[in-house]
C-alpha cells in the first residue's frame, strides 16, 4: 500500500459536525487538528490502495475541499545516483 497525506480544510462552523463524522467513520484518531489555534485544517498520513481510497477518510461534508498527496520516501542510494 502507498502512503498519503490528507489535508482537510474546513470552516469554523463545520468543526463539530466534521469531528463527529470523523469519529463515526473511525478516522478521528488518524488526524491532527489546527482548529484550537484558529487554523481549521486536519492532517493525516494514512496507508491506502489509491488516492481515491484515501479520500474516503474525509467525510463528504468537506471532501470537496480535501487534498490527498501520495508520499514517497527517497533512499540515499537513489539520491546519490542523480549525479
Amino acid at each position: 500500500m502507498d502512503r498519503y497525506l490528507i489535508e482537510s480544510p474546513h470552516e469554523a462552523q463545520e468543526c463539530k459536525k466534521l469531528l463527529k463524522d470523523m469519529l463515526a467513520n473511525g478516522y478521528l484518531h488518524h488526524f491532527e487538528w489546527g482548529c484550537p489555534e484558529g487554523t481549521h485544517v486536519g492532517w493525516a498520513i494514512i496507508e491506502a490502495e489509491s488516492a481515491a481510497q484515501a479520500f474516503l477518510a474525509v467525510p463528504p461534508l468537506v471532501r470537496h475541499k480535501a487534498r490527498v498527496v501520495k508520499l514517497k520516501r527517497y533512499e540515499e542510494s537513489e539520491v546519490m545516483s542523480w549525479h
